[in-house]
């Protein structure tokens, strides 16, 4: 493998991980709500789950189109 396409590996790795990070981030602020907030930050639990379902979606085809 020539460095060119080592580079290129690492940065697709690089750009899944930091995808990866933001499902992780929404993922995070739901688990806070459930534990701390529930009974008054309930009513922000349908936005966030839409955005964990775009951000996982988001990441696994970006993993799926680069090979992954």
């Amino acid at each position: 493998m020539s460095e060119e396409a080592k580079a290129e590996a690492k940065a697709l790795k690089k750009e899944l991980a930091k995808r990866k990070r933001m499902a992780v981030e929404v993922a995070s602020q739901i688990h806070d709500i459930v534990e701390d907030t529930l009974w008054t930050d309930y009513v922000k639990l349908p936005e966030l789950s839409e955005k964990l379902v775009e951000a996982v979606a988001e990441a696994n085809k970006f993993k799926a189109e680069n090979g992954l």
